[in-house]
């Protein structure tokens, strides 16, 4: 058996223990950058553990529901998934699966227990909405058991069905903003930090995450374009789904990041008109007036380059006084406060409210999006081109998602009818 060894090497603890023979030599495996040895020690453990069983950390025979959720959360949702879908799902395992099935051996789950599951869930008051996002998850860890593991010979949850909800699907509130009622927003927040945010969901349709990433190297006010190509997420320093992520970010160890846009059409460029024109143009001003108004106790933002879970290449953006020198590149963000501070998707929760309860205007960022899409096609605009315009992967998603039939629409139909076939 290998013996576990552990060394420092400059201000870090370093595991290492003998492995096979490879071309006639032992192999060396060993980790580093452990600010203790008694995380070394943690960790080199769980290494020779997972390697003396040729990988496999469970026996199949014995692993429970909860160990092998915590096991599939970390092998595959980790270096597949988005991190804000991994806390979605960390959530989604900690507060509705592990409660009930947690205690199960992963080969005693049948059909019959994950029916009873869906029925007295329905009954307790989940929407159709909920239960499906925590069975289709369900559904995909036990497949993954199932194809990849190989740790049970069948789904159970294949011949489970979500009970019949009476009105059929449930959609997410998609809300189109009337103009004149958009007209009322920009009023209430003409001279907020809010306002240039409003302008850029209203004007081009950006995902809230692509809206509040956009910096000035972003814009060609020339030309008038958006270069979209990035997000903006917050997460945590250090990614560990077993440890619990899920249950919240942490506020003490989380921060904005920039990241790839969410899919590989996200990456577009995006014209605009003469009215955000004119938006951007005295936004730039205005924050060029403050930038001289603080002085050196203007917030600006840096970037520093880090590796997700992934090892994929993203940025911490980082927030420091004028003042203070760093050699970290500076990003000029578009969405930022009188001071400089960063205007967050978080932040504009505040807007979000006030839209709702002062205005009575039902509203949050997405329905910028979705109003923005429904009055393109309502006005002839091509479906492909909205699609485009949208960073959407496929034409369905256009059609299907932001667009469905509108009073105007249904009017126009009528109209055109009536136009041709009247006799």
């Amino acid at each position: 058996m290998a013996t576990l060894n552990f060394r420092k090497r400059n201000e870090t603890w370093e595991y290492y223990f003998e492995g096979g023979m490879v071309d006639g030599k032992r192999k060396r495996i060993s980790k580093g950058g452990f600010k203790t040895k008694k995380e070394a020690a943690a960790e080199g453990a769980k290494a020779m553990t997972e390697y003396n069983s040729a990988g496999s950390i469970f026996t199949p025979s014995d692993i429970t529901v909860s160990d092998y959720l915590d096991y599939w959360l970390d092998t595959y949702c980790k270096m597949n998934l988005e991190y804000t879908t991994q806390i979605n799902y960390v959530r989604m395992v900690n507060n509705n699966l592990k409660p009930i099935f947690g205690f199960y051996k992963l080969k005693a789950l049948t059909p019959s227990i994950i029916q009873d599951w869906l029925n007295d869930s329905k009954r307790t008051g989940f929407s159709r909405g909920q239960l499906a996002n925590i069975f289709n998850m369900f559904t995909a860890a036990l497949r993954y058991a199932v194809t990849t593991c190989k740790y049970i010979p069948y789904n159970p949850c294949v011949d489970a069905k979500i009970p019949k909800y009476e009105g059929g699907n449930e959609n997410k509130q998609r809300y189109i903003i009337p103009v004149e009622d958009f007209k009322k927003i920009c009023e209430r927040f003409k001279d907020t930090r809010y306002y240039i945010s409003i302008m850029i969901g209203w004007y081009t349709g950006l995902r809230i995450s692509e809206a509040f990433a956009l910096t000035w190297d972003d814009i060609d006010l020339e030309n008038d374009t958006i270069n979209v190509n990035k997000q903006v997420v917050k997460r945590n320093y250090g990614l560990d789904v077993r440890k619990g992520i899920g249950e919240k970010v942490k506020e003490k160890n989380a921060s904005w990041y920039f990241t790839s846009p969410k899919t590989k059409s996200s990456y577009r460029t995006i014209k605009f008109g003469k009215k955000l024109h004119d938006a951007l143009v005295a936004e730039k001003i205005k924050q060029t007036e403050n930038e001289l108004k603080y002085g050196e106790y203007y917030i600006t933002h840096v970037i520093k380059p880090e590796k997700d879970e992934k090892g994929n290449a993203i940025e911490r953006i980082i927030p420091v006084e004028k003042s203070v020198h760093s050699n970290l590149k500076r990003v000029k963000l578009i969405n930022v406060d009188e001071d400089g501070g960063y205007t967050s998707t978080n932040s504009f929760k505040y807007c979000s409210k006030i839209i709702n309860y002062e205005l009575q205007i039902a509203f949050n960022y997405h329905s910028l999006r979705h109003t923005h899409a429904t009055y393109l096609i309502e006005n002839g605009a091509k479906p492909k081109d909205v699609q485009e315009r949208l960073g959407h992967g496929s034409i369905q998603t256009t059609l299907n998602t932001y667009t469905h039939s509108t009073e105007t629409m249904q009017s126009e139909t009528v109209d055109i009818f009536e136009k041709f076939v009247t006799v």
